[in-house]
């Protein structure tokens, strides 16, 4: 005998809820692509950091309305072909709901095209401008700054601080340090200053001694290097250094990262070295904003008392993930639609590394007002001191 229909739909909206009730429960599913090995290293290692404590504290607190994340973490070794085949393994065989990444804007020319295309968002963390077009990847946000952004903090500190005018531009041969020295030299131009040297040099190179010699020989009064590998870094230094030539040094945040102390032929070539740097991470009066000294207190236990990474990439790391918390908190779903409405309508978000603001036609959330120079050899629990002015 049939059962009455109000009992058989009573059983119907039963099995309705636990199927709500189960899909409340399943986890969201973060891809970090992640440069763990390779040259361009250092940055992923910190960035990791930020971002596993971020998923860690997220899942202590019970989740987001009760769903834990899950964090895929990928190692592309600084490589763009591999970065996609992890891109498309993530998406379509994993099935994540969000990419973080790649650490590096070479890599991230590669697959951010391949992470819109899934419609996927994508929490966009390299630097070249082209990696951000609302129309070309409308799930594509960036929580770093512009390459543009940098660049222009450490232009203004060499010509309207140092007073420099003879600047010799070295990049390396990846996509982000064609894109940079090709920028630098730019943006040098508009100012009225045309670089006297410029070089890319292989990120892998050993002997720099030909490339120094000839930015010497053109009468260079300041050397900028826009690379993110921290050897090359070093070499550039040692080199300059090695040639007794106490010409400043004025570029990337890689010239303030913390690898390079190990790897000096002696600790005085680290001075006058200066780095775009962030106010979150910059020592004023001794102190730090309250927001990062928080991360920091909270770091220290874990990592045995000492924090051994430029900090700014650790809380750039954790920032992401409190993006996406925010993000899903806000909308109530991981849909990728509810997720672009929300950060285009985000004006003030509160992260550790910025404070960020979104629009339908800016997809860009880093301000100008947080870059900064910095002295690079006055590493403190990750952070820096203020340049003089």
């Amino acid at each position: 005998m049939r059962s009455p229909a109000w009992l058989r739909a009573l059983g119907l909206c039963a099995l309705a809820l636990g199927a709500g009730s189960a899909r409340a429960q399943e986890p969201i599913r973060i891809g970090w692509l992640s440069s763990l090995t390779g040259p361009l290293s250092s940055a992923a290692i910190a960035e990791n950091q930020g971002v596993q404590f971020a998923v860690d504290e997220i899942n202590r607190a019970g989740g987001i309305d009760g769903r834990r994340l899950e964090l895929l973490t990928r190692d592309t070794a600084g490589e763009p072909t591999k970065a996609v085949n992890l891109a498309q393994q993530l998406l379509f065989s994993d099935k994540v709901q969000f990419i973080i990444g790649p650490v590096n804007s070479g890599e991230s020319l590669a697959t951010v095209p391949v992470v819109a295309r899934a419609n996927i968002p994508n929490i966009v963390i390299g630097t070249i401008d082209e990696l951000i077009d609302p129309k070309k990847y409308p799930l594509a946000f960036r929580a770093i700054n512009t390459n543009r952004q940098w660049i222009e903090g450490g232009n203004a500190y060499a010509l309207d601080v140092l007073k420099r005018r003879k600047v010799a531009v070295i990049g390396d041969t990846s996509g982000y340090g064609t894109s940079s020295a090709k920028t630098a030299a730019a943006l040098l131009e508009q100012a009225g200053v045309k670089p006297v040297y410029s070089v890319l040099v292989d990120a892998n190179k050993t002997d720099l001694t030909d490339e120094m010699t000839k930015a010497r020989a053109s009468g260079a009064d300041v050397v900028m290097p826009w690379t993110a590998a921290t050897g090359l870094m070093a070499r550039i230094l040692n080199t300059r250094g090695n040639m007794g030539w106490d010409v400043p040094v004025v570029g990337h945040p890689a010239v303030m990262a913390l690898p390079i102390r190990e790897l000096l032929n002696k600790p005085e070539y680290w001075q006058n070295a200066f780095s775009a740097g962030y106010q979150s991470t910059t020592y004023v009066d001794g102190k730090l904003p309250p927001r990062t000294q928080a991360l920091i207190d909270a770091l220290k236990p874990a990592l045995g008392g000492k924090i051994d990474f430029t900090f700014w990439w650790v809380a750039l790391g954790y920032d992401t993930v409190k993006i996406i918390e925010h993000a899903v908190r806000t909308a109530g779903s991981t849909d990728p639609q509810k997720f672009k409405a929300v950060l285009e309508s985000t004006r003030d978000f509160p992260g550790v590394y910025a404070s960020y603001a979104w629009s339908p036609q800016d997809h860009n959330g880093f301000p100008d007002r947080n870059i900064v120079v910095d002295v690079a050899n006055t590493f403190r629990d990750g952070c820096y001191d203020a340049a003089p002015r």
